[in-house]
């Protein structure tokens, strides 16, 4: 179920237009215009190296933070964007490269000869890595002495469903933000969840959107909290996509309804 998700989540997104990881450069342009420190970092564990990308927020008190996960397209400029966009609103985030390692040469997204291979190499991950990096992401944010304990994940596309998956897979988490991401179908992985789930949908993507009354259903009975919103005529993607110069104005909207709501729920932890 796994890989049949993710390779359904590269044909969606590529038949939307989704703009390579490698050709954002209105992306890494308001990277390179933040006031904000933002610095890579290498995570042991096991024997395995993981790269992250930090941004801290420009505040005088210590902070919640953000494990966030990328899309499809790997760690991309714009999930660096977002992710230093997650800090201007006053937290710590961070967002683990979770291709590091996997491509040519031992080297990470940025390091792979086109979207192609990225697309293949995110749905080649192993579950278990997936979940350690995500684990050893929290650990880190956790442990800073700018961090005031709390943690939550946020993820988006292939991202958001590893964000659901995560609630049910790390107890330190105090809520989990799926974007445009599908839930686990097992109740049994559900019931492990310990957090509240606030989901984040195009209203014009009613491929995830046909399976949240399931979901819907499934969390009621698991006893779990799911708070799913639809943003009117959205697509899959809006929140990169509504930030991008030529952005239509139902993503445009959806991400700064989104974005508002993301952060107003951040506050509330």
């Amino acid at each position: 179920m796994r890989h049949l998700f993710t390779a359904a989540c590269a044909v969606i997104c590529l038949a939307l237009g989704t703009i390579p990881a490698g050709a954002q450069d209105w992306a890494k342009a308001g990277l390179e215009k933040s006031p904000r420190h933002g610095e890579w970092v290498e995570l042991k564990h096991g024997d395995r190296k993981l790269k992250a990308f930090v941004v801290f927020p420009e505040v005088s008190k210590k902070a919640t933070a953000v494990v966030v996960i990328h899309e499809i397209f790997g760690l991309s400029d714009w999930v660096r964007l977002m992710t230093d966009e997650l800090a201007a609103a006053g937290y710590i985030a961070i967002a683990p490269d979770l291709l590091s390692g996997a491509a040519p040469g031992g080297g990470g997204t940025d390091d792979f000869k086109g979207g192609d291979a990225v697309r293949k190499a995110i749905m080649a991950l192993p579950p278990d890595q997936i979940t350690a990096d995500l684990k050893a992401s929290v650990d880190h944010v956790v442990a800073l002495p700018a961090c005031n304990g709390k943690v939550a994940v946020a993820g988006f596309c292939w991202g958001g469903t590893q964000a659901f998956r995560f609630a049910a897979n790390c107890d330190k988490l105090k809520a989990s933000f799926p974007f445009y991401g599908s839930a686990p179908t097992d109740i049994k992985v559900l019931e492990r969840i310990q957090c509240p789930v606030h989901g984040f949908y195009g209203g014009n993507d009613n491929r995830i959107n046909a399976t949240l009354e399931k979901t819907g259903e499934q969390m009621k009975a698991a006893g779990k909290k799911f708070e799913p919103v639809l943003y009117d005529q959205a697509g899959h993607g809006f929140m990169r996509a509504g930030r991008a110069p030529d952005a239509a104005e139902p993503n445009k909207k959806g991400r700064q309804e989104a974005l508002k709501r993301l952060t107003t729920l951040l506050e509330g932890l």
